[in-house]
């Protein structure tokens, strides 16, 4: 905690000068330390910086001249964007910063939030914007741990008004980097997707037993930054084995909904090698923001209302089968190995029957592609059972435990371990 910690300040010296020395005096007089780095094209910085607008362009490639050049600001600020993003990316790597923070409207707010994507989970990222929390933002462009704060009256000058923000946004970086903990563990870390409780239960019985074996279990929330969150980190070969089962997040990406991950759902465990054991758990639903107007598509179709921010649809038998294809299609390109778990009663709770997502006709849909699109090299174990039963998760437990016994999952070195199948 008495560690100087330095902070990244990321702007555009020319026109924001006044802004971000305030910024920087804010966290400096804290204790913290700062480093800058000027992300405009046009103008000159009113003060020396530690990195320039030369050696931001130069890092994409590019130059200020060809920015300048381009003769649109949308191309010049992406080239200042990438060597943004790849310069941040560098000093963390190098040590030189335990954080960054960012400002700026929409131009601004754009470049920020590559910055923020360029560092790994658990590195303070901050971001004050004329447009935090607004749509304008979709969750694919959000780090997974990101913070951000609204810019409010701080669009041109300084006022009483938005050196609250800023003042609030320099405690809360520094704040951060004083408190933030490694995202290290001794024991190997199993990453498994699911909903709340009373959606998918498995993880009530999973994570106590998968304890007992000397593993550390993260369960994610997948409603968009939760799956991003896993996958960023299964891109980065962070976990020793992943229980994905709740991949429904692709559903919802393939057919329009804003509570997604992105489009890389489901590809980059397999990418990183790393043991997968899959289900697919309210793959039978798309989910939609509680506070939008559902499509004309799915506006007739059963529906559940899940709380003020969330509400579900089913999909229709033809829609079930594209998800069942693309599955097959994403774990077959896995370089580590998957086992496929099918549920064949049943993919979330409220599908049981008298649930207001009843619907076997869709369920069968959905089990026959899955039958004909999961092939080898990927495994699959049809399970005669709800994926909320017991067996369900006796039969996930068991692929396991294989896998542990003839070494494809690494046991761990320390720690408690219980007995191995």
């Amino acid at each position: 905690m008495n560690e100087r910690k330095t902070i990244l300040i990321i702007g555009t010296f020319d026109t924001k000068s006044d802004e971000l020395s305030f910024l920087g005096d804010c966290i400096e007089r804290q204790g913290g330390a700062t480093l800058t780095m000027d992300v405009s094209v046009l103008g000159e910085p009113n003060a020396p910086v530690s990195v320039s607008k030369h050696e931001v362009a130069a890092a994409a490639g590019s130059s200020i001249d060809a920015a300048v050049a381009a003769g649109d600001e949308n191309e010049a600020m992406q080239i200042m964007a990438r060597g943004a993003a790849e310069l941040t990316s560098k000093l963390h790597r190098e040590g030189r910063i335990d954080g960054m923070i960012a400002m700026g409207g929409t131009m601004g707010t754009d470049l920020a939030l590559d910055c923020a994507r360029a560092l790994a989970i658990g590195v303070p990222k901050y971001i004050i914007s004329t447009v935090a929390f607004s749509p304008l933002i979709p969750a694919d462009r959000l780090s997974a741990d990101i913070q951000m704060i609204l810019w409010a009256g701080g669009l041109y000058g300084l006022n009483a008004i938005c050196k609250s923000s800023l003042s609030q946004a320099a405690g809360a970086v520094l704040g951060a980097a004083r408190a933030a903990e490694p995202a290290q563990s001794e024991r190997p870390v199993v990453g498994m997707t699911s909903f709340g409780s009373s959606c998918l239960a498995y993880m009530k019985w999973l994570k106590p037993e998968l304890e007992n074996r000397g593993f550390e279990v993260a369960i994610f929330h997948a409603t968009g930054m939760g799956g991003m969150a896993f996958e960023s980190i299964a891109a980065g070969g962070g976990f020793a084995a992943v229980m994905d089962f709740a991949p429904q997040e692709l559903g919802n990406w393939m057919f329009g909904s804003a509570v997604n991950s992105g489009p890389d759902r489901l590809l980059n465990a397999g990418r990183s090698g790393i043991p997968q054991i899959v289900a697919p758990g309210c793959m039978d639903l798309i989910d939609f923001v509680g506070s939008q107007e559902l499509p004309a598509r799915f506006a007739n179709r059963q529906f559940h209302a899940h709380n003020r921010l969330i509400k579900s649809s089913v999909l229709n038998a033809e829609e079930r089968r594209e998800t069942a294809r693309e599955i097959g299609r994403r774990l077959s390109q896995s370089r580590g190995p998957v086992h496929f778990l099918l549920p064949a009663k049943g993919l979330e709770e409220w599908d049981k029957p008298g649930g207001p997502t009843h619907d076997p006709e869709g369920l069968a849909a959905f089990l026959d592609e899955a039958r004909k699109s999961i092939v080898p090299p990927v495994r699959m174990t049809e399970v005669d059972a709800h994926i909320n039963d017991k067996a369900f998760s006796e039969r996930a437990l068991e692929i396991f435990d294989a896998w542990v016994s003839d070494g494809t999952i690494k046991v761990p070195a320390r720690g408690t371990r219980g007995k191995v199948a």
